[in-house]
């Protein structure tokens, strides 16, 4: 019975590491044999220079990993490891996160462990904007923006069309 008691209390938990950092946090969390998560995806930028793009690994979520832990028993070591900037707290203590979360994130991972990103719109797809200032207009799909989490749209209007930047998790394409 303690031991379901101390398996319910082991938690994932959001840890903000030190800028860059996010590797050596996780290296010296794992040296305390606490589980940990750090997702990463494959960035592709074009190349200025040659026609071929150039592809780079980055974390998913800039200065955080995840880390599960008993929080009654090792924040204070999980706090004070180096790389560690702080947890994720409210009213000073550690706010856990769903496993089902870390469930689908480890899910959406490739055989190298990097974490899949929805490639499955294409330029000329129509999509409709979910979420945002433009929350349920239909448009067109132009093209992402470089590296930065955004892309095109043309969008649909009665008269006439517009063409605005959003959140690339904020489109959906239409039919899926």
């Amino acid at each position: 019975m303690e031991s379901t008691n101390f398996e319910s209390s082991v938690r994932w938990y959001a840890i903000h590491t030190h800028p860059n950092q996010e590797a050596r946090a996780e290296s010296n969390l794992l040296a305390w044999n606490v589980e940990t998560f750090a997702p990463r995806y494959r960035s592709r930028r074009s190349n200025q220079y040659r026609s071929e793009p150039i592809f780079k690994i980055k974390p998913l979520f800039p200065r955080y990993i995840f880390a599960r832990f008993n929080a009654d028993g090792i924040t204070h070591k999980v706090r004070y490891t180096r790389g560690v900037h702080s947890i994720v707290s409210a009213g000073g203590w550690p706010v856990p996160l769903d496993d089902a979360l870390i469930a689908m994130m480890k899910a959406r991972q490739d055989e190298d462990g990097l974490i899949r990103l929805s490639d499955n719109i294409k330029s000329g797809d129509e999509v409709v904007v979910e979420s945002g200032n433009f929350s349920g207009f239909v448009g067109v799909f132009e093209r992402r923006m470089k590296d930065s989490g955004r892309v095109m749209v043309l969008l649909k209007t009665t008269s006439y069309l517009i063409r605005v930047v959003v959140p690339e998790n904020n489109v959906s394409k239409v039919g899926i």
